[in-house]
């Protein structure tokens, strides 16, 4: 039987006693209906998997102890950023979640020329704590150890101005690109890739990305959707370049 896994938010020490957060504490107690002296993995981020025990199991709180700690290396060697274009409700869920089992270790949620979701600050903050959360529970679903980041939301321009020069390939899908996957070339810097929403990118998008060095890649001759495109470029590349 596979062991829970668990996404805790704070530093982890062997024989340390660590109350889980109220979210999982439910899980573990009313879904999964766990008793003390049952066995869970938890992990925080920083390579490590964490053996425990549950120790307490009530209503609301669950206490579990760290017994020991084990080094996971099951990172991609190639270092993946995801530029996607807000896309609609589960839709952006769907893409946080499948990238993350996919092995990215950079969502940007970005606003495009046509992009339809609008976020006031309150709705924005609320969406990422969402996002980073989907990204958790798909590192606990997958076995991952590092949790990708997820960046605020902002616009794909803002964006492309904070980029640094450090020799990451620079890669937008585009139905009217000219490469391949199998034609590209990676460095140690790795790669980042735009998606478009679900109206894809418009024109002034794509110049603002041919000007900042972005080249077209091209998946076929059929257009897809905005939660396939992303997730199919991506296996792709792990595929041809990656762990896969």
């Amino acid at each position: 039987m596979r062991t829970t896994r668990i996404h805790i938010d704070q530093p982890l020490d062997l024989t340390a006693e660590v109350a889980l957060p109220p979210q999982a504490a439910e899980h573990v107690a009313r879904v999964l209906r766990m008793n003390p002296g049952d066995a869970v993995i938890v992990f925080n981020g920083d390579g490590h998997d964490y053996a425990a025990t549950l120790t307490s199991v009530g209503k609301r709180d669950v206490i579990l102890r760290i017994d020991s700690r084990e080094p996971i290396a099951n990172e991609s060697p190639l270092t993946l950023t995801l530029a996607q274009g807000v896309a609609r409700g589960e839709k952006m869920d769907l893409i946080v979640q499948k990238a993350t089992e996919l092995g990215v270790s950079r969502i940007v949620p970005v606003f495009t020329e046509r992009s339809e979701v609008k976020l006031d600050s309150s709705r924005a903050e609320k969406r990422l704590i969402h996002w980073r959360a989907v990204a958790a529970s798909a590192c606990e679903q997958s076995g991952r150890v590092r949790v990708p980041e997820v960046t605020p939301a902002q616009t794909l321009q803002a964006w492309i101005e904070g980029l640094d020069e450090n020799g990451t390939q620079r890669l937008a899908l585009l139905p009217e690109g000219t490469l391949r996957p199998r034609e590209l070339k990676f460095g140690k810097a790795g790669g980042v890739l735009v998606v478009g929403p679900e109206g894809g990118l418009g024109d002034r998008d794509v110049a603002t990305l041919k000007d900042a060095g972005f080249h077209g890649l091209r998946l076929g001759p059929r257009i897809l959707r905005t939660e396939t495109a992303g997730l199919a470029a991506l296996a792709a590349l792990q595929a041809l370049h990656g762990d896969f």
